[in-house]
């Protein structure tokens, strides 16, 4: 810890605890933990002034960074997850906090993820022990349903809208395979399950997108919402396929070890199932061409016209 004067960060930490609660915070959110949080989003060290606060960008371990060297409280590796689902996930929601504002379309589950202080919520914490503070505070909170009305439209505005062959719409998260998976139903679908009707989609945001539910029962299908999906679902009555892919641009493709996971998980099926590695491009595919399954089908979003074919004695099907 940077002071050498203990009473300094306890009395800090007091603080935050204080303009948390004076925010509406629950008292989940007004913890140690979540103090700490926010003084490193402010970059505030013990002692120092609150008009010293700023609200750069700054990822879930540099935040854990500064609460080590500054505050010496040194949280370990596996708490990462807890500072982001219990304290920063919360902190967005109330529109004290911004994720990703460098890049909105950045996937959630990205390594990059960032946060910052929102600039009227770093205006009105500045002001802290001041007479400023007493007459912002109830201005900012009276405004806060209107900013975050603004900020739910803004952030609509960056999801990827998604028409499905039978022309229902829907929208996914920004960024990372979801821009695959569009290409996905935009592009695959017409071309090789044509006619075909989409009963599950995946999205990093909302794992169920798309939940046919009473649909892939009447297949024998009933899920087990532990079970890791495929990204996209296709079912070809004509045919009586299920077809399952999965996006591999932010994972892996289906190699025999997924292969054997789908096979279980849809074991009860009365349609054939097939099960096909969906890339970007041909470059993303040639990291993983040892890895692909043997009877599995391979598609790349830049050449949309054709497939790869790993199986022996025919093209596409279940086996």
């Amino acid at each position: 810890m940077k002071t050498n004067n203990p009473d300094l960060a306890h009395e800090q930490v007091e603080n935050a605890r204080y303009v948390l609660e004076m925010l509406g915070m629950d008292q989940e959110r007004c913890n140690e933990r979540s103090a700490l949080v926010l003084l490193a989003l402010l970059n505030l060290s013990p002692g120092a002034s609150w008009e010293l606060s700023s609200n750069q960008l700054v990822g879930t371990r540099a935040i854990m960074d500064f609460i080590r060297d500054e505050y010496g409280k040194d949280y370990k590796p596996n708490t990462r997850e807890i500072i982001r689902r219990y304290t920063l996930h919360q902190f967005v929601e109330a529109h004290l906090v911004l994720q990703n504002a460098d890049d909105p379309s950045r996937p959630t589950n990205s390594p990059k993820t960032n946060y910052k202080i929102a600039d009227k919520a770093l205006s009105l914490l500045r002001s802290y022990g001041r007479e400023e503070w007493e007459a912002g505070l109830p201005i900012y909170t009276r405004e806060l349903p209107g900013l975050k009305t603004i900020f739910a439209a803004e952030r609509q505005m960056d999801r990827i809208p998604l028409v499905l062959p039978g022309g229902k719409n829907l929208t996914l998260s920004p960024g990372g395979q979801n821009v695959l998976l569009k290409e996905m139903v935009d592009n695959f679908c017409p071309r090789f399950t044509p006619g075909g009707q989409v009963l599950y989609i995946g999205d990093a945001d909302s794992k169920w997108a798309l939940f046919e539910e009473e649909a892939l029962s009447k297949l024998g299908v009933v899920v087990d919402q532990h079970g890791k999906m495929p990204d996209l679902i296709v079912y070809m009555p004509d045919k009586n396929w299920l077809v399952l892919l999965e996006a591999a641009s932010s994972h892996g493709p289906v190699d025999s070890k997924r292969q054997l996971e789908l096979a279980r998980l849809f074991e009860n099926s009365s349609a054939g199932l097939v099960y096909v590695s969906c890339f970007p491009d041909r470059r993303t595919f040639r990291k993983y061409v040892d890895e692909i399954a043997w009877e599995s089908e391979v598609w790349c979003a830049d050449h949309p016209t054709h497939m790869i074919h790993y199986n022996g004695e025919r093209f596409l099907g279940p086996y």
